[in-house]
């Protein structure tokens, strides 16, 4: 029988999850996706993801690819979605070449960040309620998220003790928006690849200067030099999403 590679394109709420990878004594989207997968095939079954993401992080888009054996069971994405509970949503699977791959094919990746300053009891987990976002002018938070546009480089938004080969990122969205009637503040972002901690890292960065805390001459001095921040801090996870993930081919 032959092998099929398929995709599956799915959401997650990451709150209750480690972060996408697989760990050992910790609960992972990606184990509980396969523990899934291996049930439903009857076999040990792997999964590669397009990417991770950190404990707390959610997807409003994610895909996946697996390989099975012969044609899959009836039903199969109505019963994988049976398995995986509330917090993981199958929206379709498909079949693609030998060689596609979620993670290497991705041409762009978009995340979103999700900031309240009006609590909300529904947004709880999924959004950062920040009081003081009220305050904060948008003209001051796109004055810095502007300035990454000019760069191609991004040590000073890289986590510490990342072990990557290169730092470079092609940004082509940088943007915040906000949006009053909902008491929000949101902000894009896309690029060909991401550094870990990266986007909750620009978020902190770009609150701390709309809160005159650190300033845009300065993040423009580390950026040159690739040099870590006169001051550093990483936006609470509940706010960020991957939201979305581009394929030439998808």
């Amino acid at each position: 029988m032959s092998t099929t590679r398929y995709f599956i394109e799915l959401a997650y709420k990451g709150t209750e999850f480690s972060g996408w990878q697989r760990q050992d004594n910790a609960v992972s989207v990606q184990s509980t996706i396969e523990e899934a997968l291996s049930t439903i095939l009857n076999k040990p079954t792997q999964i590669t993801g397009c990417g991770r993401t950190d404990a707390g992080v959610h997807a409003s888009q994610y895909f996946m690819h697996f390989d099975c054996v012969g044609d899959l069971p009836k039903d199969f994405l109505s019963r994988l979605n049976k398995f995986l509970g509330k917090s993981i949503a199958i929206n379709r699977v498909f079949p693609v070449a030998d060689d596609a791959h979620t993670r290497f094919d991705a041409t762009h990746r978009s995340y979103t960040y999700y900031m309240n300053y009006q609590k909300n009891a529904f947004n709880h987990q999924l959004s950062w309620y920040y009081y003081s976002g009220r305050h904060l002018s948008v003209d001051k938070l796109n004055a810095c998220a502007a300035l990454l546009m000019k760069y191609d480089a991004f040590a000073p938004f890289c986590k510490t003790g990342s072990q990557v080969k290169t730092m470079n990122c092609v940004l082509t969205r940088s943007e915040w928006i906000a949006y009053p009637e909902t008491n929000q503040l949101v902000y894009h972002v896309t690029s060909n690849r991401f550094l870990r901690g990266m986007v909750r890292l620009i978020v902190g960065t770009c609150v701390l200067v709309a809160e005159g805390k650190l300033n845009v001459e300065s993040v423009d001095a580390s950026l040159k030099a690739q040099t870590s921040l006169e001051k550093s801090w990483s936006a609470p996870a509940d706010g960020l999403y991957l939201s979305e993930v581009g394929y030439d081919y998808v």
